[in-house]
């Protein structure tokens, strides 16, 4: 196949077809894969997805990541195998991710692919205090199975205080041991601009992963902050790209189509038209949307105006499904103690991503008083939600789908 701009998704289908995920399992757990290449390896007969440099690191990876928030196989993941296959060699992992054995299962990929030298891990702590954080980190390199993580990230981090002289300190160690080559944080609360603001100061943090979807192009204040970042060369990696809705289920069947890509390519295609963004972390659970996400990243061809009017009128018509995570505007009008963003994304995660149980869990992980949403009256927090969600009707359900 030639490395083309203008290959098309059938071009691309009928490629991955022809070698399927089958072959590369079999040669993984001792079958025969006379006619598969090695098992994960990048394919050089295949077209390669595109690669950025990520901020001072110097370091190039795949404009697509392999998003881990997700159960893989324990044994050999074929995803993870046919992801390598297009260069999208860089896993997005965490130490909680699929109840906690995300960075089991990679390890046991790579182990045995012995792919560790070509596959570049991230993971992440939900620990941020920096003993909590070293102790998180130590457990990491053990269930991965490596002496080293190429990235690792505070998990989730809301507060910009835990980006202190401390954890400093203790990233330069781990850095000096070689233990870590890079370091950043994860963010998608309603405080990612000024957690922007805060890593454009810090000559320390490498890198940033936070919430930026179509929704928010037009954020001055996050653009300005991304701009900050930018300059100061840390590197920008998006997430939650989608912009998924809470409550809204078969809606996104209403995009109009009016091109060649469906709503999901669209809006990665647009994000990757950002220069300041490196790459996007895409949560690809089936190898029908990994295939998918290779063929937009791997065609060099813009979105058309019209395409990038489309957008702009489904962001217009579904603004007020989509939360934003500023608990401080709809929190603060709320007299119990309850946690709206989280409640919210955890309703995405049951409604959008069909994580029915994660969703359960992580709401009842929650302190006592936040679960507790029954007989509470949201209307302040509605009134005050900026994009008019109707926090009332979404906690209600919430409710009758978490609470115990």
């Amino acid at each position: 196949m030639k490395k083309s701009n203008g290959i098309t998704r059938r071009q691309l289908f009928t490629t991955i077809g022809g070698a399927g995920a089958a072959g590369i399992i079999g040669a993984a757990l001792g079958g025969s894969a006379e006619a598969a290449p090695p098992a994960g390896k990048s394919d050089e007969s295949l077209p390669q997805v595109p690669r950025r440099v990520l901020g001072k690191t110097g370091q190039k990876i795949p404009i697509l990541l392999f998003g881990g928030s997700m159960s893989l196989d324990p044994r050999f993941d074929p995803k993870l195998a046919e992801a390598l296959r297009f260069g999208v060699n860089y896993v997005d992992a965490a130490d909680c991710y699929a109840g906690g054995t995300c960075e089991t299962s990679v390890g046991a990929f790579h182990t045995r692919a012995k792919l560790r030298s070509e596959m570049w891990i991230t993971s992440k702590s939900d620990a941020h205090d920096t003993k909590g954080f070293q102790a998180t980190f130590e457990t990491s390199l053990k269930k991965l199975q490596t002496n080293y993580i190429d990235m690792y990230f505070l998990h989730m981090l809301r507060d910009p205080d835990y980006l202190n002289a401390d954890l400093a300190k203790v990233v330069e160690r781990l850095k000096k041991e070689g233990k870590i080559r890079h370091f950043g944080f994860s963010c998608h609360h309603g405080n990612v601009a000024e957690l922007l603001e805060k890593a454009a100061s810090l000559s320390w943090v490498d890198s940033v992963m936070f919430r930026y979807n179509f929704r928010q192009y037009g954020n001055k204040e996050l653009n300005k902050a991304m701009d900050a970042a930018h300059k100061a060369k840390v590197g920008l990696i998006a997430m939650k790209t989608q912009g998924s809705e809470a409550s809204f289920r078969d809606q996104w069947k209403k995009f109009e189509q009016t091109g060649k890509w469906n709503k999901y390519q669209a809006v990665l295609k647009a994000v990757w038209a950002d220069e300041r963004i490196t790459a996007a972390v895409s949560h690809m659970d089936t190898l029908e949307k990994l295939r998918e996400n290779v063929a937009a990243a791997l065609d060099k061809s813009k979105l058309t105006q019209t395409e990038m009017e489309a957008l702009d009128s489904y962001a217009a018509a579904t603004r007020a499904y989509t939360c934003d995570g500023c608990d401080h505007i709809c929190g603060a009008r709320m007299d119990a103690p309850v946690q709206i963003g989280d409640t919210m994304r955890f309703l995405m995660y049951h409604d959008v991503y069909g994580e029915a149980d994660k969703a359960k869990t992580l709401f009842r992980s929650l302190p006592q008083a936040a679960q507790k949403l029954a007989g509470l009256d949201f209307t302040p927090a509605r009134a005050a939600c900026p994009n008019g969600v109707d926090l009332v009707a979404h906690m209600k359900r919430a409710s009758e789908l978490f609470e115990v």
